[in-house]
C-alpha cells in the first residue's frame, strides 16, 4: 500500500506543478491586470510548499510565509517546489513524524503523508482565491480541476 500511496501522491504533485505551472502562465500574460491579492496569494502558495519541503527535508528555510516573490521567480520556484515534493516521496516514509515548529513558534508533530496532503490541499485553496481575482480583473483563469487534468 505504501508504493501506491507514494505514486498517488507523485500524480498528484504531478497535478500541482502543472495546475501551478498554468496558473503561473495566464497570470503573467496578464501581469497588469493582476490585484495584490492576486500576487500575494501565488508568493505564499509557492512560499508555504517551500517551507513544508523543507521542514520534512529537515533544511533550512529561505522563505518567510508571507514573502513576496518577484513573479519572475514564479514558475522557476514552483518547479523547485515539485522537484523537492518527489525528492521527499523517495527519500522518507509516508508515517514518518515530522516534528516542527510553525511562524507564530508554536511546535507540533504531523506525518509526511498528513503534511504532503496539507500542501495540495493549500495550493488548491489558494488557487481558487486566484482564479477569483483573475475573474474580477476580467480575465479567465484556468481550468484546475484534477478530473479535467487527469480526462488529458
Amino acid at each position: 500500500m505504501t508504493n501506491e500511496m507514494k505514486h498517488f501522491f507523485g500524480e498528484l504533485f504531478e497535478y500541482n506543478n502543472h495546475s501551478n505551472q498554468t496558473l503561473i502562465d495566464i497570470m503573467m500574460a496578464n501581469q497588469d491586470m493582476l490585484s495584490e491579492k492576486a500576487i500575494k496569494l501565488m508568493s505564499h502558495v509557492l512560499n508555504a510548499h517551500h517551507i513544508w519541503n523543507k521542514r520534512i527535508a529537515r533544511a533550512t528555510e529561505t522563505f518567510k510565509v508571507w514573502q513576496e516573490q518577484p513573479a519572475t521567480d514564479w514558475k522557476e520556484v514552483d518547479k523547485q517546489n515539485f522537484e523537492d515534493s518527489l525528492s521527499v516521496l523517495s527519500s522518507t516514509e509516508l508515517v514518518e513524524p515530522i516534528s516542527y515548529v510553525n511562524s507564530q513558534g508554536q511546535a507540533f508533530t504531523n506525518s509526511v503523508r498528513d503534511i504532503l496532503f496539507h500542501v495540495l490541499n493549500h495550493c488548491n485553496y489558494h488557487r481558487a482565491q486566484i482564479a477569483t481575482e483573475l475573474k474580477n480583473a476580467g480575465v479567465t483563469p484556468p481550468v484546475t480541476d484534477y478530473i479535467f487534468y487527469k480526462r488529458k
